[in-house]
């Protein structure tokens, strides 16, 4: 059986990359008393797989695994299970079963929400004005970037992969391009407005944190962004 679990990552534990948050996975399951499912041959491992790792010093609200499990109870008691071995900044939001046919996180990723706002002494000198520079950036029909690649330098326009783009008391809210194929940093986002205002983005400017991770129930030409808790069939 597929299971999806959507949990939250805050506190100093998003200084911990993601190879060891998958270590940590891997004991919390045994510490819980998961009945996942192993790999066979020589070296087994735990069936388990993330969406869209999440960058060192961000926070989430909106990170997901999925597992294997050979049995379960129901969905809020293994919410629960987890929940008590968890360390703290990490918390088990939501889980449930799905199809056997369900697609794998990891290969649904399109999209991601994040909100952004200023360190202590980072903030702009016009807040107002910097705010509101957002709108006509994101309104126009090209945005261009120079991306380094194995090969050199090329540009790349990033207009089709900003989704939205707004301010809000401080906070800036974007949803961009997520997953394998098409992926836009939010910090990449915001050096590319600072370059555009014709000024330098401060280093470590801003706190960054992931809200949400959508995948694409539509097409490449109709994408119809669902959070990944709500694709597949539940079969609670």
């Amino acid at each position: 059986m597929k299971v999806r679990i959507k949990f939250s990552k805050h506190g100093p534990v998003k200084f911990i990359g993601h190879l060891d948050v998958m270590r940590y996975f891997q004991k919390a399951m045994r510490r819980a008393d998961i009945d996942i499912k192993y790999s066979e041959g020589f070296s087994p491992h735990q069936i388990m797989s993330f969406a869209a790792p999440l960058g060192v010093g961000l926070t989430s609200n909106g990170e997901y695994m999925d597992i294997e499990v050979k049995s379960i109870t129901d969905c809020k008691t293994m919410t629960d299970q987890l929940n008590e071995v968890m360390v703290d900044g990490i918390r088990i939001i939501e889980c449930h079963m799905l199809d056997d046919r369900a697609k794998n996180a990891m290969s649904l990723v399109a999209a991601a929400d994040y909100t952004l706002t200023f360190r202590e002494g980072k903030q702009p000198d016009d807040m107002e004005e910097f705010l509101k520079g957002l709108s006509e950036f994101a309104g126009q029909d090209h945005i261009l970037i120079t991306k380094k690649t194995k090969k050199g330098e090329k540009e790349v326009d990033i207009k089709a992969s900003i989704y939205e783009l707004s301010a809000n008391d401080g906070t800036i809210f974007m949803k961009v391009s997520a997953g394998s194929a098409d992926n836009l940093k939010p910090e990449l986002m915001m050096e590319t407005y600072y370059q555009w205002k014709g000024q330098t983005c401060p280093e470590f400017a801003f706190h960054i944190q992931r809200e949400e991770v959508y995948g694409n129930a539509g097409d490449e030409e109709n994408k119809i962004l669902v959070p990944l808790g709500l694709i597949g069939e539940s079969i609670e």
